[in-house]
């Protein structure tokens, strides 16, 4: 028994180091294993950006103020949850804005923050986003469930559309409207909705639409699919529909502006002959590889489904842009994120965030030191 003991022991101690090895291999092949598994067998499938969308180069900017938030004066803080667009009523000097509570708010321009008072004005529910004044003073809102809303003076809400050739808007973002009342707007995506936004970003497909709606006619026309990258925003100008880093005019699709230092938003015209356009965030290198890279977007989409992946945003803010496509000025900060627009009104710079809880201000005349 005890020799039969012996050679037992000597058996295992020569096998050991084999079986431990092997045991090494399945415990690091196991989870490789596992993970390209459930990358296969995930339907989320990314396409390619076109190389012309996602160029590292940017574009020159003459000016940069890089630390707005020092002089930014905050108009409604605490009240404002979220705000995404500004539309401006120049005879009542009043700032309109959709929130994350489904309110439209009003905010009184006065030259002391102090003095700005804050109302709740209209409940459209869900999350407004575009806003545009109509020709006789009715509020347009795009709101990405229920479609494109009009809103009249006295507050009542009527729904305008909410499809274009049988397919129903999922996310009804961008709205401006042209000097004959003709309404132009977005649905920035007909599959995600806008909780989902960044899957369709990191999906990179063109479910993104261009469209109009007749006041006269009660008509919605699809004009043009665009990707979501090229489909978050959408307003006009000096008779120019400008979608993000793009220009359409009559019969043709024509480079506006493009190699922008930041993920640009929505767009207001300043009837000076300047386009303000919000930019959720700066580039970042990281962001350009993920952007640029369709398995790295699958991957992180994947990993989210199970861990909470943070995504990184700073330097967001606003940029100024002439008729020519040429950049008059950038307006950032480290510490700004979500930037989704602004516009300036008289010789303030007006913007808004997602990550706010306020309208900001700065004095644009006073930020040469900035």
């Amino acid at each position: 028994m005890a020799e039969s003991t012996n050679i037992s022991s000597s058996s295992l101690t020569t096998k050991s180091p084999s079986r431990s090895w092997a045991g090494l291999l399945v415990l690091i092949l196991s989870p490789v294993l596992v993970s390209l598994l459930v990358y296969r067998l995930d339907d989320f499938d990314s396409a390619p950006y076109p190389d012309s969308a996602l160029s590292l180069d940017t574009i020159f900017v003459p000016k940069h103020h890089g630390h707005v938030l020092n002089v930014t004066e905050k108009l409604g803080n605490g009240i404002l949850s979220g705000p995404e667009d500004i539309a401006y009523d120049s005879e009542s000097r009043v700032i309109y804005t959709g929130c994350s509570d489904g309110w439209i708010k009003r905010l009184m321009v006065t030259q002391s923050v102090s003095e700005v008072t804050v109302e709740n004005w209209v409940h459209v529910g869900g999350r407004p986003l575009g806003l545009a004044f109509g020709l006789d003073k009715e509020l347009i809102v795009a709101e990405p469930d229920k479609g494109l809303l009009k809103v009249t003076k006295d507050g009542e809400i009527t729904l305008l559309t909410d499809e274009a050739e049988g397919l129903r808007f999922k996310l009804t973002d961008g709205v401006d409207i042209d000097q004959s009342g003709l309404i132009y707007f977005t649905d920035a995506s007909y599959k995600y909705s806008v909780h989902d936004h960044v899957l369709d970003i990191f999906e990179g497909r063109p479910y993104g639409r261009l469209m109009s709606f007749d006041p006269s006619t009660k008509q919605t026309q699809y004009l043009e699919y665009w990707s979501a990258y090229s489909l978050l925003i959408f307003a006009m100008g000096e008779g120019v529909e400008c979608i993000t880093s793009k220009a359409r005019k009559v019969g043709s699709v024509d480079n506006f502006v493009d190699s922008l230092p930041g993920y640009p938003d929505n767009i207001r015209y300043d009837g000076e002959g300047k386009f303000w356009i919000g930019l959720t965030s700066g580039r970042a290198t990281a962001g350009d590889f993920i952007l640029k890279n369709p398995m790295m977007r699958k991957i992180i989409v994947i990993l989210s489904r199970y861990f909470d992946v943070p995504i990184t945003q700073k330097d967001g803010g606003v940029i100024a842009v002439n008729l020519n496509g040429e950049v008059i000025g950038l307006y950032t900060d480290p510490g700004l994120a979500g930037v989704t627009g602004g516009v300036k009104i008289e010789e303030h710079l007006y913007y808004a965030s997602l990550a706010a809880s306020y309208i900001g201000r700065v004095n644009v005349t006073h930020t040469d030191n900035v």
